[in-house]
């Protein structure tokens, strides 16, 4: 079967989108997964860090990642979605209401509610990874304590 040169760009081009829509959802739902794992180590609340850097007036930091990863994700989240998708995503997503309660709470039937919150995932997915100068993902990077700065082009 020979396939026209045009359509078989165009069959590219989306299937291209739709592994990119994924690979943005699954960035957002690795983030998801760490704030549950966060806010659920209620034994841990409060537990200072010492991390060893070199900075310019002291070589060691103290913080709290747990609690820093939990308000940087909710306040990210927040700036990122309009009020509509806000609600949806404290409902479902922080709140942990299923799709029935979602959908009789807010008014909205069942396809509606599931395209708004694959339309999250994948706006918080894309905008946790594209964050700068820290970004929310890879959690590793995160939790890890790296400093970063910024590369100066060396001159000629």
């Amino acid at each position: 079967m020979r396939v026209l040169p045009w359509i078989w760009h165009a069959f590219c081009a989306d299937w291209k989108g739709s592994a990119l829509q994924l690979h943005l959802r699954a960035i957002f739902r690795a983030c998801l997964a760490r704030f549950r794992e966060c806010s659920q180590s209620a034994d841990h609340i409060g537990t200072v860090s010492l991390e060893f850097c070199s900075g310019r007036n002291s070589r060691r930091v103290y913080s709290r990642k747990a609690e820093e990863y939990m308000a940087d994700f909710c306040l990210v989240s927040r700036r990122a979605l309009d009020e509509e998708e806000n609600r949806i995503f404290r409902f479902h997503f922080l709140l942990g209401a299923d799709w029935k309660l979602c959908c009789r709470r807010l008014h909205m039937d069942r396809g509606n509610f599931f395209h708004a919150v694959y339309r999250i995932e994948q706006k918080l997915g894309r905008t946790f990874a594209e964050l700068e100068p820290y970004p929310l993902y890879p959690l590793r990077d995160y939790f890890s304590g790296v400093i970063r700065r910024q590369v100066l082009p060396l001159s000629a």
